[in-house]
């Protein structure tokens, strides 16, 4: 099988210390942070697609450090996949997290391994679900 043309969606989103203040994108108010999280991405399904993925990442990077008791002064979430660009399927999401912190690596390491267990979108997406039109 010859090789399907993809098309690449590179998603950033940041909050606290790792926000840039002189960047592009939409703010969105985020209950973990006073200035909200900086989104940058394609305005289209598969931008937002690897948005739902990179915001589950970061919310859950505020929610289990709180738990943990590991502070985290900022976090930047950076997702992407590609597409075949005739069949519209994607080939994967792929996501990197840096997280601000005082915690030593080793406790980061753990925090962004849980992180990874728990975030809801990713578990979805890779569990499989069913996108059915309501039609009633």
């Amino acid at each position: 099988m010859a090789d399907q043309p993809t098309a690449d969606f590179p998603v950033t989103l940041t909050a606290g210390t790792l926000m840039p203040e002189d960047a592009d994108g939409w703010v969105v108010p985020h209950a973990w942070t006073d200035r909200g999280v900086l989104v940058q991405a394609a305005p289209n399904g598969a931008g937002v697609l690897h948005v739902a993925v990179a915001l589950c990442v970061l919310n859950d990077v505020y929610r289990e450090g709180e738990a943990l008791g590991v502070p985290v002064r900022g976090v930047r979430v950076a997702a992407r996949g590609e597409f075949d660009t005739e069949s519209w399927v994607s080939t994967g999401i792929t996501y990197a997290v840096d997280v601000d912190s005082t915690a030593p690596g080793d406790t980061m390491a753990k925090l962004v391994a849980r992180v990874d267990e728990v975030a809801e979108i990713p578990r979805v997406l890779r569990a499989g679900m069913s996108v059915e039109r309501d039609v009633g």
